[in-house]
């Protein structure tokens, strides 16, 4: 009894031509921009700390303080629309890429 075997190796040529799309979901850029954004936000919460009296009999008019009110949490919602942006930024398709489609 013979058995007769396929030499054309068409199931390998086939998996050889088609490069595996593996990669990261974001690309290098993204990453910068998220690490802006994590430190504004650090900034924004480094800048609400403090402000406490030191006795719970007085009042410390520190607490008002524009750093606090203001600055704070311009700071802190920029992170938030930097880290939005980061997120939603589409990498660039190279030319690879744009032939294939």
């Amino acid at each position: 009894m013979a058995v007769k075997t396929n030499t054309s190796n068409s199931f390998v040529k086939k998996t050889t031509e088609t490069k595996s799309n593996f990669g990261f979901a974001f690309e290098k850029v993204n990453y910068i921009w998220m690490i802006i954004g994590l430190i504004l936000l650090g900034l924004g919460y480094i800048l609400l700390i403090g402000g406490g009296a030191d006795s719970p009999d007085t009042f410390n008019y520190s607490l008002f303080d524009a750093q606090r009110l203001v600055v704070a949490p311009i700071l802190m919602v920029l992170g938030l629309v930097i880290e939005v942006y980061a997120i939603l930024k589409k990498p660039k398709q190279s030319k690879e890429q744009t032939d294939i489609k």
